[in-house]
């Protein structure tokens, strides 16, 4: 049983309770911006604040930082609290005492409540710092979404008025090249005409970035898709050295969608995967459905996106190819015609290497 204490002993306890309350206060407002220091205060604070404090030894962790004001006991008893973030236990602040040095050693039951209420100041710290840190990520969310708008329409205009002149420069060239027979003239126009093809595609992709092209969502079956793509890209797997494993869970499954538009967001992640990946490796295209939607997953095994790069890839004209081997528009497309059929894409690191691209799109519209 603890020794009884007197009323003067409960009054001065009780105003080391507001004052150790005050102090942690101060020390979270004092130090918000550096967690470890903070919760070393903390620790100090509640230390000063127990009935035995140049014995009282302080633990507190939550996730990865640890903090401890000396040495455990080897014979200890301890008093505790969790720590909680949005109801979750991530964590706790104990308080020891070493029976062989105090013979005595006792906690009070004020003591316990005061624990609690340092261990909730600590919760809605962290709450505090997850809630900030969550309404950051949607500012900077829906500014990006707002210059993508804006930008949509920008590339959607420009398209269309390059529409017309890239049809004149390949129709002229074309007649030129049909009706001169000058060896020079022949190797002019046919350089003329690749650069207006090529321009033409960058044209078309501007414009499935934009959303302008015409949808027609039909209900149809993925694997025949996929499995159509991976056909017409073989040469390209067979060139690069690297294959390809397709697994799907429901080889019938429907979903609504554009089937031209599906095989240009294929192609265009499967190129990029077969640019990245490593000779003899392999490239898995996985697909799982649930009763509402598919899933997509396109791994690769090679050196992976790196980690300052990942908020800019669905932007258009980023690229991290060389000058001349990419628009910059290809996973911008990806990313217009999967928001344009109600889905999500998003990219993650593969294990032990590479990338993965992992898109869900809704079975009906």
């Amino acid at each position: 049983m603890p020794p009884e204490i007197s009323l003067a002993q409960k009054l001065e306890e009780r105003l080391k309770e507001l004052s150790c309350l005050y102090e942690v206060s101060s020390a979270i407002r004092k130090h918000s911006d550096s967690v470890l220091e903070t919760l070393e205060e903390i620790c100090r604070i509640t230390q000063r604040a127990w009935l035995f404090p140049d014995q009282a030894i302080v633990k507190l962790k939550f996730d990865d930082y640890s903090v401890l004001t000396s040495d455990l006991p080897e014979a200890p008893i301890v008093q505790q609290s969790n720590i909680h973030l949005f109801q979750e236990n991530r964590g706790f602040i104990k308080v020891y005492y070493d029976t062989k040095k105090i013979a005595n050693a006792h906690f009070l039951n004020e003591e316990q409540k005061l624990l609690n209420k340092i261990a909730i100041e600590i919760s809605e710290f962290f709450e505090r710092r997850e809630i900030i840190k969550k309404e950051e990520l949607l500012k900077r969310s829906a500014e990006r979404n707002d210059r993508l708008s804006i930008l949509g329409e920008i590339t959607a205009g420009i398209a269309h008025e390059l529409n017309t002149p890239l049809g004149n420069i390949l129709g002229f060239a074309e007649l030129i090249k049909s009706s001169s027979q000058e060896n020079q003239t022949q190797k002019d126009t046919e350089k003329i005409i690749k650069a207006a093809i090529y321009s033409r595609e960058i044209v078309k992709k501007l414009m499935y970035f934009a959303c302008e092209m015409p949808q027609h969502k039909d209900f149809i079956q993925i694997k025949p898709v996929i499995d159509q793509a991976l056909k017409l890209l073989s040469q390209n797997f067979q060139k690069a050295e690297i294959n390809y494993n397709f697994k799907i869970d429901n080889p019938i499954l429907e979903a609504q969608i554009d089937s031209i538009q599906f095989t240009q967001v294929l192609f265009n992640l499967l190129i990029n995967a077969i640019y990245t990946s490593p000779k003899c490796s392999t490239i898995s295209i996985e697909v799982s459905s649930t009763s509402t939607y598919f899933k997509l997953e396109i791994k690769d095994e090679g050196s992976g996106i790196p980690t300052d790069l990942k908020s800019k890839i669905f932007e258009p004209f980023f690229s991290t190819k060389p000058v001349g081997e990419g628009s910059g528009l290809g996973l911008s497309v990806v990313h217009g015609i999967v928001k344009s059929h109600r889905g999500e894409i998003i990219t993650f690191d593969n294990e032990p290497a590479g990338t993965v691209f992992q898109i869900k799109i809704p079975l009906k519209m």
